[in-house]
């Protein structure tokens, strides 16, 4: 499906769509009538001549808490297909990652550059830099995409890792095996470890940033002193309802295994689940509810309060990877310089901007700007532009509302080494640290 008629028709789709809301929830779903079975999840003959399946995203002993799978009802068995053979992958890397070294120098990107024509949302998947090692489950990397065409007779699954997807232009409509979601600018996806999906477009063209989680999987925060409620809601993360695809025509399938794509042709469509229950689920989740905690007294608060997901790792408090979204909010601190402060961090930051621009940085050409991103590692000195620096330290600190942008950050636990392709790309920025250039010394004894 690809053109104006696909893009139409995709909108038609992605505007009629249920969802069945809640984090973590157990949720279950049916496109037919009784193909859900009842009393029990793998009867003798499942209902409407349907193949039993669970998809597990975590160990069967881990405990109940933790624990990710869901029963899937289809078609046809997933076992039923030819050999996969490796495939070239383009341009995706995955951890470790051995073809440059960790940079401590700050480092900023433009957005990447137009595609070519027909590019559909894997070949235009390009990775930025990551950490860990994905053979060990641990680490993240962080990809960005741009695309203009649909995902036409081809599905994807990530066998790494979890992918949070955060649309920066033009909306998606991700077909997955548990039903379908749409994901416009200003939302995230999440597709769970191991779960097929097609990506088609609701627009000419899309862009956005991918956070591959190799480690724990995603989830809510926890709120300690703000309470039981604050930050991102459950109830507002929707997961899809059952909706599947009978088609016996060729589809590559294309899984993403310990870092290389390998492909096998079906001879059906294998988004053929009719039913399913559990909690291994995709989600899609509207960044502008996020309800934001700040201080109404003195100071800007830690990042950390703009958490909106996180993937805990073996050391309590030190994430794999958060996700975390600077998003409308209100300013009302008392004698507070208000942007974010200079600091250095043990975690490396990785950060994009959705849309407007952000409250530390100088929007514009060779500044900050949707669609780029900036990366900080480990220890390096950053914190608000010159431009920002001046602009904070003079204003009259009555309420102010910001509203006028919305920007994210990848914070994960090791440095992120860039790829070879990120740290040569023309789209670099080699002008950074000028930004800096010109905060002058202020000492008065």
């Amino acid at each position: 499906m690809g053109g104006t008629s696909g893009i139409e028709q995709a909108r038609k789709t992605a505007e009629a769509l249920a969802h069945s809301p809640g984090f973590g929830n157990e949720h279950s779903s049916e496109a037919v009538p009784g193909a859900l079975p009842h009393g029990r999840n793998s009867p003798q003959r499942a209902p409407l001549g349907l193949y039993t399946e669970q998809l597990s995203g975590s160990a069967f002993t881990e405990p109940r808490a933790h624990n990710r799978r869901s029963w899937l009802y289809r078609i046809r068995p997933s076992a039923a297909h030819p050999p996969f053979v490796r495939i070239d992958n383009g341009s995706v890397r995955t951890a470790p990652f051995t073809e440059s070294v960790a940079d401590p120098n700050r480092l900023r990107w433009d957005p990447l550059p137009d595609p070519a024509p027909g590019t559909d949302f894997l070949a235009g998947l390009w990775t930025l830099g990551g950490n860990g090692d994905v053979t060990q489950r641990t680490g993240m990397a962080v990809h960005l995409y741009h695309a203009n065409a649909a995902m036409t007779d081809r599905v994807f699954s990530d066998s790494d890792g979890e992918l949070l997807i955060v649309p920066e232009r033009g909306g998606l409509l991700l077909r997955t095996e548990l039903g379908l979601l749409r994901a416009d600018p200003g939302h995230v996806a999440l597709i769970p470890r191991g779960v097929r999906f097609r990506v088609e477009l609701l627009d000419d063209s899309a862009r956005g940033y991918v956070c591959e989680n190799y480690g724990q999987p995603f989830t809510l925060p926890d709120l300690g002193p703000i309470g039981a409620n604050g930050l991102a809601n459950a109830r507002d993360f929707l997961a899809p309802v059952a909706a599947y695809e009978d088609d016996d025509r060729p589809v590559q399938v294309i899984n993403k295994f310990c870092g290389n794509l390998w492909s096998a042709t079906y001879d059906h469509s294998p988004l053929d689940v009719v039913a399913w229950h559990g909690n291994h689920t995709p989600y899609v989740y509207d960044l502008h509810r996020f309800n934001v905690i700040g201080s109404i007294s003195y100071d800007h608060p830690d990042p950390s309060i703009f958490t909106v997901l996180t993937s805990p790792s073996d050391t309590p408090g030190l994430a794999g990877v958060d996700f975390v979204v600077f998003a409308p909010r209100w300013l009302v601190g008392e004698d507070t310089f208000r942007p974010p402060y200079f600091h250095r961090n043990v975690m490396s930051e990785y950060m994009g901007l959705i849309e407007g621009a952000y409250d530390a940085k100088t929007a514009g050409k060779g500044g900050f700007v949707p669609g780029g991103g900036s990366l900080h590692n480990m220890m390096s000195a950053h914190g608000p532009d010159r431009e920002t620096f001046d602009r904070a330290s003079a204003a009259e600190l009555k309420p102010q509302k910001i509203d006028d942008g919305l920007a994210f950050m990848f914070e994960t636990r090791w440095p992120v080494t860039a790829t070879g392709q990120a740290a040569t790309a023309d789209h670099l920025q080699r002008g950074y640290d000028d930004v800096w250039q010109g905060l002058e010394r202020n000492f008065r004894p």
